[in-house]
């Protein structure tokens, strides 16, 4: 029976669309599917023993503070521990420039809220992250999308799609979700060269930038404008907004993220924010705060690069024992995530299908593309599993992709990271 609200629903919500990633979560819930769905961390390695002494120490030193509503802007300890972890990478920046978020989902929403209108274009990779497409939905914004290769967005591609005027650029640099490319040094600095001569302001948004396993780090690209733009003695002000959180290196269950941006945009950020939630956890963001200083967290990253690089390793050699000529995929250097490309005659949902009855699952890449293209593509996450599980849903996968590609599938429009 159909209630009398359904009638009254806001037009907005004819473009919300449910998340394909949260979907396949409740997989888990079944023990005997093996998933490569979700970009969950690994639980063995979240700091339990950590978290426990810092609840404990919260609670009975600043209980009554930990329990009580808190600014919007965040628990200023905390905003003070990131503003100086991200001057370690040579952007100085203060407290005021750093808004604590319940997760780094709220602030692509919030970021959507404050600055997308209905048909405004961002400018985006093909493919990007289906977590940025969902929030802007309902905001009503549209596309102008860019081609990758392992090198991360194509800047030629970029040049062109700014002539078009778009609202902003968002860029995810670091072993990007879905495809576990990374953008070249090169290329952040054209990015930013076009981004400037354009008067097009970028929104970085860097998950996984500490999870690297080889090859040396990247300046992220909030870190090369605000050289572009520094000025000694003035406040952060460049045209970077960016974003990150703690989900990936303390525990996704905690919701803490942030945004860094210039004073005036963390200004319009907070009144948003106001309308969605007053403010984050203070709780939790003691709690956070305890468990990541006096150096713990650079000292726990250091174990979930090495947990991380094992379990991508053991998929890499898997996939190359047990998938079909015909299929490739990404060898990302970091990140939760590698891309899978599959022949065009193929349709990663019908494949999904059939793995499923095989009690193994992945996400289809089609989710990830705002023009709905990617059919024949899939992302495949690495860090959940152990890697004994790993090679099992490897061979589990493979032998559908073999079975599929022997049988022949109907064609489907390709979506290759190309």
């Amino acid at each position: 029976m159909q209630t009398l609200w359904a009638e009254r629903f806001a037009r907005r919500t004819r473009a919300m669309r449910s998340s394909a990633v949260r979907e396949l979560l409740k997989l888990l819930e079944q023990p005997d599917v093996i998933s490569f769905g979700g970009g969950l961390p690994g639980p063995d390695v979240f700091p339990l023993e950590r978290v426990r002494e810092a609840s404990d120490r919260v609670l009975r030193e600043q209980g009554r503070q930990a329990l009580q509503y808190s600014t919007t802007e965040g628990y200023r300890p905390l905003r003070e521990l990131v503003a100086r972890h991200t001057a370690r990478y040579g952007i100085l920046i203060e407290a005021d420039n750093v808004l604590i978020t319940s997760g780094s989902q709220q602030a692509l929403d919030a970021i959507g809220k404050v600055f997308i209108n209905r048909g405004d274009h961002i400018l985006a990779e093909r493919p990007t992250y289906i977590g940025a497409i969902q929030a802007w939905q309902t905001y009503g914004a549209e596309y102008a999308c860019v081609g990758m290769d392992e090198d991360g967005m194509k800047i030629d591609e970029v040049e062109v799609a700014l002539r078009g005027g778009p609202k902003f650029i968002y860029a995810l640099p670091n072993f990007q979700n879905p495809s576990g490319a990374t953008l070249s040094l090169d290329r952040r600095h054209r990015l930013i060269e076009l981004a400037d001569h354009h008067g097009v302001p970028i929104l970085e948004d860097d998950p996984y930038g500490q999870l690297r396993f080889e090859g040396e780090h990247l300046p992220s690209i909030v870190t090369l404008d605000a050289r572009l733009h520094a000025t000694d003695g003035a406040p952060y002000a460049g045209n970077v907004i960016y974003i990150s959180t703690f989900s990936k290196t303390l525990s996704p269950g905690l919701r803490l993220g942030w945004i860094i941006a210039p004073s005036e945009v963390i200004q319009r950020l907070v009144m948003a924010k106001q309308g969605m939630d007053l403010h984050t956890t203070t709780f939790t963001q003691m709690v956070a705060y305890e468990v990541a200083r006096g150096g713990f967290l650079d000292e726990h990253i250091k174990l979930i690069r090495s947990t991380y690089q094992e379990r991508r390793d053991t998929m890499l050699r898997a996939m190359d024992r047990h998938f079909p000529e015909g299929v490739t995929w990404t060898r990302p250097k970091g990140g939760l995530f590698l891309w899978v490309t599959l022949p065009v005659s193929l349709s990663a949902t019908d494949v999904l299908k059939a793995a499923l009855a095989q009690k193994v699952a992945f996400v289809p890449g089609e989710s990830f593309f705002p023009d709905g293209t990617g059919q024949n593509t899939a992302r495949l996450n690495f860090s959940y599993s152990s890697p004994d599980v790993i090679e099992e849903g490897i061979r589990r996968l493979g032998g559908v992709l073999k079975a599929m590609m022997k049988g022949g599938a109907v064609a489907v429009a390709a979506g290759r990271l190309s």
